[in-house]
C-alpha cells in the first residue's frame, strides 16, 4: 500500500490567506483573515505551517492552488507562489476552483455559491449524472457559506487525488472583466 501525499495547499482569492496541509488522513488549516497585504504574509505562514509538523519544502509531494473565482489581484498572488514553488521544488502544482472546492462531499445534484463583488455571486451546478454547467455571474446574494478552514482543506484533498493524473499548469478562472479600465490617451511615442 502506498503511503498518503504530502499536499500543500493555499489560496488568496478572498480576503484572507488561507493554507491547508494535507498529511496522510489528517489535515491541518490555518486561515488569517486579511482585506491586503496576502503577498507579505503567505510565504512566511506555509514556511511556518511546515516547520510546525517538522517539514520541508522537499517533503511535499504536490502544491495545491485555489484559482478563484475572487479577487483578481489575490488570485494572481496565489497562482505565482504555486507556479514558482512547483518549478523550483519540481512538484506538480495542481489548480483547484472554487466551485470544486464547495461541491466536495455533497450530495448531487448541487449547486455551488460563491460571494461576489457588489452583493452579487457567482454559481455552477452539478448535475446528477457527473457533468456541471459554466459558472456565471448572478445578481442575487450567496447566502450561507462554508468556512475557509473547510474550503481549503477541500483544495488539499482535490489536488491530492489529482497527484496521478495528467493536469494543466494552474490558471486563473476569472468570470467578469476586470473594474479597471484601460487608458484612454495614446501610448506615447517612444524615439530611437
Amino acid at each position: 500500500m502506498q503511503p498518503k501525499p504530502i499536499v500543500l495547499a493555499f489560496d488568496t482569492s478572498a480576503a484572507h490567506c488561507a493554507a491547508a496541509l494535507l498529511l496522510g488522513d489528517r489535515i491541518v488549516t490555518h486561515v488569517d483573515e486579511m482585506a491586503k497585504g496576502q503577498a507579505e504574509h503567505l510565504m512566511p505562514m506555509l514556511e511556518e505551517m511546515l516547520a510546525t509538523e517538522g517539514l520541508t519544502w522537499r517533503d511535499l509531494d504536490g502544491i495545491g492552488v485555489g484559482v478563484g473565482p475572487g479577487n483578481f489581484t489575490g488570485i494572481r498572488i496565489a497562482l505565482s507562489a504555486a507556479r514558482g514553488l512547483a518549478l523550483g521544488l519540481g512538484k506538480p502544482a495542481i489548480g483547484v476552483n472554487g466551485f470544486d472546492a464547495r461541491a466536495l462531499g455533497e450530495t448531487l445534484p448541487f449547486t455551488a455559491t460563491i460571494p461576489a463583488p457588489r452583493d452579487q455571486s457567482y454559481t455552477q451546478a452539478f448535475h446528477a449524472d457527473g457533468t456541471t454547467s459554466d459558472p456565471a455571474q448572478n445578481t442575487e446574494p450567496a447566502g450561507a457559506q462554508k468556512g475557509a478552514e473547510v474550503l481549503i482543506g477541500a483544495v488539499a484533498e482535490i489536488a491530492a487525488s489529482r497527484l496521478a493524473t495528467d493536469h494543466p499548469r494552474p490558471a486563473p478562472l476569472y468570470i467578469r472583466s476586470a473594474d479597471a479600465a484601460p487608458p484612454r490617451d495614446p501610448a506615447p511615442v517612444l524615439l530611437p
